[in-house]
């Protein structure tokens, strides 16, 4: 017989290897325990098939863990598609110490027997479906042994307990986000859990102060209870929590001023976020003190003030969002070129006035700048270019002049995707320079509301991936260009609120995005680095994901002729058509009823003749729709979804009847039908629109459109 010659240390290793394997198979009582759990389950996720095998040791069951006795440590079924409700069996495992069940589909509640465990020390049951009250656990015990608990993203209510806390002595993480609590923050939970490190109850609807006991947790690091219904101040107790990292309160009805005395205690903080409440007054000049401060998040408060110019030795800073205040005075105050970490400025909604600060340019990791809505002037610095990582860029509705060198100067920034200039350049032209041939990854261009005379320019036409194009309220004149099919991936253009004349080119019956009605993910998520504001007829909207913008197609109020073609079946995607305020005429199409998904059509103010086609009744989506101020005739479906609408969607065609008109048909004698040629009727045209121009008949349309203006 051969023997190989093994290295001693290799047998050596090998020996170790079988000393510290199980030699002890899981308990009979152990297997019990595990199937009784199984049992409780309506689907398993195959679990039954390694389960159920008798002949195998449940420490070599999928998920589960056992130590060297042979006892279970560990159960670990995330993500399993398991659904059914959970079996407090699981805690008759007198060795479990991490239970993670996270990611499931269960019912019910949260049995007390898991929270109570006399060995489980990690509990995560987060995005799990569970629901009703989470249970209080009884008093009879002076500790349990838990460390980790994370109910997040479930469905629990009633109060939040407040007893409980005082028996986990071992507590260092505590996640109840996302869930539906009521009541208050427990004021006893520093006291009862004195080693806690993060709290976190966002998103939940908790009411009443914030507990000034919150300032005895010296070891807590994160404390996170945004988006609830709390309100008084912040307790100056809270800053002797000097152990904090991240601060977090945003979407309250808080209110007060910031201490600048007692926020410096603060030292190690590195978020500090109370946006969305009602803080007045400064930020503190000793802000600076926050010397750690990576994000600064004060938006939507009621402050007020100049910036303090001891920002700029924040130098750690990566977020600076301002927003929605009554900031006032001149930027150039803060030396930015100290903030090289800043990577998103967010000042939109403020009184901020001057010039743009040149030491802007000098953030050279800056993604996101977004000075909207304030009151700068002057023109677009050359630097700008210098901003290589910019993506989100957003100057609206401020005084800026000069379009053609803001233009040349923003195409250096290779990496932009959102462009958002509009309510500037008032009354000047519209570049048609062909240099312009920068913005390569341009994704989102609006310049509304600038009064820019002249055509569509060609160079809009080098913007391969363009998807939102918004030239709306300008005095732009000339045709539809032909080239707009080759923007293969424009899914929203408005160009509403011009003087655009001629008739609908046939390419834009060709637009692919507009034609699939197919799901797609219309944006990058890296596009909307800050959530983008519009203005809408419903109030103002928020837009952060791509997937959220509907697909539009809107050239009212313009100078458009001619006949809506029957080729506009092919944009089966379109959930908004909007051709109101033109000269369209001829009869509306039927093919307009193959939009099945199209849930706003105006096609009002125009000068349409024929009856109303029935295949418009299908369109069961709408939700608003005009056909107004036309000359339609014939009854008005009263069967199919145009019967929802009120009179006001109807009114001005004085040969239309229908139950919500005062033409009722049954009083009214249908008219004789009569082929009108497109030849008689383009006469008719012109001589309605020569009779309009003499007496003078002027339209100011206030649009029923999303966009007013981008921020």
């Amino acid at each position: 017989m051969r023997f190989f010659n093994v290295p001693t240390a290799v047998l050596q290793l090998f020996v170790l290897l079988i000393l510290a394997s199980p030699t002890t198979a899981c308990t009979k009582q152990e297997k019990c325990n595990l199937l009784r759990f199984l049992a409780g389950l309506s689907r398993d996720g195959g679990l039954a098939t390694s389960w159920h095998d008798s002949s195998t040791d449940c420490c070599e069951w999928e998920g589960i863990t056992c130590n060297g006795d042979g006892a279970v440590t560990e159960v670990s079924l995330a993500s399993r598609g398991l659904e059914g409700r959970i079996s407090p069996s699981l805690a008759d495992l007198t060795s479990l110490l991490h239970v993670n069940l996270s990611y499931n589909s269960f019912s019910g509640g949260l049995p007390p027997e898991l929270m109570s465990s006399r060995s489980i020390i990690v509990l995560d049951v987060s995005f799990c479906q569970l629901n009703g009250p989470l249970p209080e656990l009884p008093s009879l015990v002076t500790h349990w042994p838990l460390q980790v608990l994370n109910i997040s993203s479930n469905q629990f209510s009633s109060e939040f307990p407040s007893a409980t806390w005082k028996m986990m002595k071992n507590l260092i993480t505590l996640n109840a986000s996302n869930n539906s609590f009521t009541g208050q923050i427990p004021s006893s939970l520093c006291l009862g859990s004195p080693s806690l490190s993060l709290f976190d109850l966002c998103y939940n609807q908790l009411s009443g102060d914030i507990p000034t006991t919150l300032g005895d947790c010296s070891k807590l690091k994160v404390l996170k209870v945004g988006h609830n219904n709390l309100s008084g101040t912040l307790p100056v107790e809270i800053f002797c929590a000097t152990s904090l990292e991240y601060l977090s309160f945003p979407n309250n009805a808080l209110q007060g001023e910031l201490d600048g005395a007692h926020i410096v205690k603060l030292g190690n903080l590195l978020t500090l976020d109370l946006g969305g409440n009602s803080f007045s007054g400064n930020i503190p000049e000793s802000i600076d003190q926050l010397w750690r401060l990576e994000e600064l998040h004060l938006g939507s408060n009621k402050m007020s003030g100049e910036l303090p110019s001891t920002l700029s030795n924040c130098t750690h800073l990566k977020t600076i969002d301002l927003k929605i205040n009554n900031f006032s005075g001149d930027l150039g105050n803060i030396n930015f070129s100290s903030l090289q970490s800043l990577k998103y400025l967010d000042l939109i909604r403020n009184n901020l006035s001057g010039i743009v600060p040149e030491s802007i340019y000098s953030c050279s990791n800056l993604t996101a700048l977004r000075l909207s809505d304030n009151h700068f002037h002057g023109e677009i610095s050359l630097r700008i270019g210098n901003l290589k990582h910019l993506s989100f860029l957003s100057l609206s509705q401020n005084s800026f002049t000069n379009i053609k060198k803001a233009l040349h100067a923003i195409k250096s920034c290779r990496n932009i995707s959102t462009l958002l200039i509009g309510r500037n350049f008032m009354n000047e032209a519209m570049p048609q320079d062909e240099t312009i041939d920068g913005f390569q990854n341009l994704q989102c261009l609006a310049m509304e509301w600038c009064s820019l005379t002249g055509r569509i320019p060609i160079w809009l036409s080098k913007l391969r991936n363009l998807k939102i194009l918004v030239l709306l309220s300008n005095r732009l004149t000339g045709p539809m260009p032909r080239w707009i099919n080759s923007l293969n991936h424009l899914f929203r253009l408005d160009i509403s609120n011009n003087s655009l004349t001629g008739k609908i080119p046939m390419t834009l019956m060709e637009m692919p995005m507009l034609k699939s009605d197919k799901p797609a993910i219309y944006l990058d998520p890296s596009l909307l680095d800050l959530p983008i504001y519009v203005d809408s007829a419903n109030g103002k909207l928020q837009y952060r994901m791509g997937s959220a913008w509907p697909k539009v197609l809107n050239l009212g109020n313009n100078k458009f002729t001619g006949v809506i073609p029957q080729e506009i079946s092919h944009l089966k995607a379109l959930l908004y058509l909007n051709l109101s305020f033109n000269n369209f005429y001829g009869e509306i199409p039927q093919s307009i009823g193959s939009l099945t998904i199209l849930q706003r059509l105006d096609l009002s103010n125009n000068h349409l003749t024929g009856e109303i086609p029935a295949t418009l009744e299908i369109l069961h989506f709408l939700s608003e729709f005009n056909i107004s101020n036309n000359n339609l005739e014939g009854p008005i479906p009263t069967t199919g979804q145009l019967s929802t609408f009120q009179a006001s969607s109807f009114n001005g065609n004085p040969k239309l009847c229908g139950p919500m008109l005062i033409n009722h048909c049954d009083s009214v004698e249908a008219p004789p039908i009569s082929i009108i040629s497109v030849k008689e009727c383009s006469t008719k045209v012109i001589f309605a629109i020569a009779f309009g121009l003499f007496f003078g008949v002027g339209v100011l349309y206030d649009q029923l459109v999303l966009f007013r203006y981008f921020g």
